[in-house]
């Protein structure tokens, strides 16, 4: 998934909603759990609210996304790529995070999605099911880690599932894929299928785009989504489509569907963390951010710089014994 520019008023996603948790606290050793010393407060100093380490009460699993989907209860679904931004999204609430090639972009600084190394994604889903284990993770399969040949794919996807511990995987996919998605299945990979705007062949296509917005294209669309389900996959992702086309597609197959700018009609909606916190430059209309991040990072580091400035950094909290320190000043 990427961050589509031309994208018109018909292609715009409801705003994604947290599935409420029931969450009991963790315990030692848990993935919230952090031993340290106890800060020292200091007079007049502002420390962040405790808040009180929490977990989904039940690991999200795909019969749960199923049931929600029965039960038409939408669903929200966040990018992330680390532990600790994960563990703070699950105690929110966020039941799906996609540890996507958005890395590529929002981690490692580049202008487009191809570049995210296959490593280095494993490690960063790994990474984020740790910081939320009851969260259900994607695991996005990088650009030539399963284009060229099915086996190299199957692999890697079983990377994903075994080093990068996911819970499914992503692909970038039209009907042409249908044999690779059945070796996957068949192998017991769980694949979520993302067709419409594909990202990864943005060199081929001139740049980012949307999908579906003639009646060939929203044709071949709802048949990829078919041709998906039936060679296995369990899910389905559509990016920068008309919402008619996401409409089409529910009613034509039986398994979830994301939005990533694909209307209300998805079962579940998708957006890039980044652009939801307004830490990105510039974000696309279905993804407007709900908070601003940035100043308030501006605002913390700037008093960072004076404290280091003026030498205003409290009580140091590392003291020698009396003992020992008359024994190392004589």
């Amino acid at each position: 998934m990427t961050r589509v520019r031309a994208v018109s008023a018909s292609t715009s996603a409801s705003t994604p909603t947290a599935h409420p948790p029931q969450e009991p606290p963790l315990g030692p050793g848990s993935a919230g759990d952090r031993t340290r010393t106890a800060p020292i407060n200091q007079p007049g100093e502002v420390r962040a609210p405790i808040v009180t380490p929490t977990v989904l009460e039940k690991p999200i699993t795909l019969r749960t996304i199923a049931r929600w989907v029965q039960q038409k209860e939408k669903f929200a679904c966040l990018t992330c790529y680390d532990a600790t931004t994960a563990r703070w999204l699950g105690r929110a609430g966020v039941p799906v995070l996609l540890v996507g090639d958005t890395a590529a972009e929002m981690i490692l600084g580049f202008a487009d999605t191809i570049h995210a190394p296959l490593d280095f994604l494993i490690m960063l889903t790994a990474a984020v099911k740790r910081g939320a284990p009851g969260c259900f993770v994607i695991g996005d399969m990088p650009f030539l880690s399963y284009q060229a040949d099915d086996a190299e794919g199957v692999r890697n996807a079983g990377r994903f599932m075994t080093d990068g511990n996911a819970d499914a995987v992503k692909l970038e996919v039209d009907r042409s894929f249908a044999v690779l998605i059945e070796k996957m299945a068949r192998a017991g990979i769980p694949v979520i299928a993302h067709i419409g705007a594909r990202p990864q062949q943005m060199k081929l296509r001139g740049g980012y785009g949307s999908a579906g917005r003639t009646a060939q294209e929203a044709h071949d669309m709802v048949a990829d989504a078919v041709a998906m389900e039936q060679a296995g996959a369990v899910m389905l992702l559509v990016e920068a489509c008309p919402n008619e086309v996401s409409q089409r597609i529910v009613e034509k197959t039986r398994i979830p569907l994301i939005g990533c700018g694909g209307g209300p009609a998805c079962h579940g909606q998708i957006v890039v963390l980044q652009d939801l916190l307004g830490l990105t430059e510039w974000q696309p209309s279905f993804a407007q951010p709900t908070v601003g991040f940035g100043p308030p990072l501006i605002d913390a580091a700037q008093k960072w710089i004076e404290k280091v400035r003026t030498g205003n950094l409290g009580e140091h909290p590392y003291k020698m014994i009396d003992a020992e320190r008359e024994r190392f000043q004589t």
